[in-house]
């Protein structure tokens, strides 16, 4: 078994990083912390014309004929650059929205932005979207609504708006679909959240052990220090086993393995217990600085806190797994 990404996945994550360095530099994503538009719309065509929202459509159906470990490796990207753009809730919509042409057409163009709703009645993307599918332990619910915009609420991550939807308030709900629907949006959200904290949580890794290279103190670099040395290797092993995670839950989600929801909740929850400590190790090693404004590290800090607990925090999906084993036993299949 290859426990690797392929060579054609490994094209794809460079050519989207490379994309991602000049569009989604530190600078460019700073522009638009205060930007009335809540994303960057530049990018977002950009992604669009790279057919990064049509990446696991058939390529019979206009698509690059992918599957959802490539979107896994995009998610990846946009959290290493906490790239503003709502691309893993348009990628969810889009999926739950196959059967309506109109829609998919323009959640595939960049002419429309979606947010998915699970579990809360705060959604990330809700005041930039125009489509909102509200997904409830039965079904889904799609909603097209201008007024999503007045949904804004306060965020401690910047780079994304979000808002509360009541969706008593919205009108010409449709159901897309029941019980297995919510159940894959779920498993799908779960995957694509924690790969976006992988992202995050590998370039800080990155970041913090260069720092600690050239960073000195008592006349020596503090990466020389044995507390420093552990912390950054306990980063190394927390990012690692959430690499090992993200990708088998995206192939499990991908191939619709038996064991999906089980590697999908897994995921989750080891990438956002995981994330936070590689987070808070980061901010340790680099010390004031850190907490700076004019450093990056808080803006990755805050889409991390916000990534670990869309759609389920980690103590919902240990709840999650423990039900998923208990089904498993009880049906005779066994834990493994």
């Amino acid at each position: 078994m290859d426990f690797d990404l392929s060579a054609d996945q490994i094209a794809l994550r460079d050519a989207a990083r490379e994309l991602l360095d000049a569009r989604a530099s530190s600078d460019r994503v700073r522009k638009v912390l205060d930007a009335e538009e809540g994303y960057d719309a530049d990018l977002w065509r950009e992604m669009a014309a790279q057919g990064w929202l049509a990446i696991d459509v058939p390529e019979s159906d206009g698509g690059l004929g992918l599957g959802f470990v490539e979107v896994a490796v995009l998610a990846e990207e946009i959290g290493r650059h906490v790239a503003p753009a709502p691309f893993v809730s348009t990628i969810l919509a889009r999926r739950a929205l196959a059967g309506n042409p109109e829609w998919t057409e323009r959640l595939t163009t960049a002419g429309g932005i979606a947010a998915v709703g699970w579990g809360t009645g705060v959604v990330v993307d809700a005041p930039i979207a125009t489509i909102y599918l509200d997904v409830w332990e039965r079904g889904v619910t799609a909603y097209e609504d201008d007024s999503l915009s007045e949904s804004a609420l306060p965020s401690m991550d910047q780079t994304r708006r979000v808002g509360r939807i009541d969706v008593a308030k919205l009108t010409g709900g449709v159901q897309v679909g029941g019980e297995d629907l919510a159940d894959d949006l779920l498993d799908a959200g779960a995957t694509l959240y924690a790969a976006e904290l992988l992202g995050a949580a590998q370039r800080m890794l990155e970041t913090s052990v260069d720092y600690a290279k050239v960073r000195e103190q008592f006349g020596r670099p503090i990466g020389s220090f044995q507390a420093v040395k552990h912390r950054c290797a306990d980063m190394l092993v927390d990012v690692e086993g959430m690499r090992s995670a993200v990708w088998y839950a995206a192939w499990a989600v991908d191939t619709q393995a038996d064991d999906r929801s089980l590697a999908a909740s897994t995921a989750k929850a080891w990438a956002s217990d995981a994330g936070m400590r590689v987070m808070n190790s980061a901010l340790q090693v680099h010390g004031g600085i850190g907490f700076t404004w004019e450093h990056d590290l808080h803006l990755y800090l805050k889409r991390a806190q916000l990534d670990s607990v869309t759609f389920g925090d980690a103590a919902y999906h240990r709840e999650r797994i423990a039900r998923l084993l208990k089904q498993r036993v009880e049906s005779g299949v066994g834990v493994f």
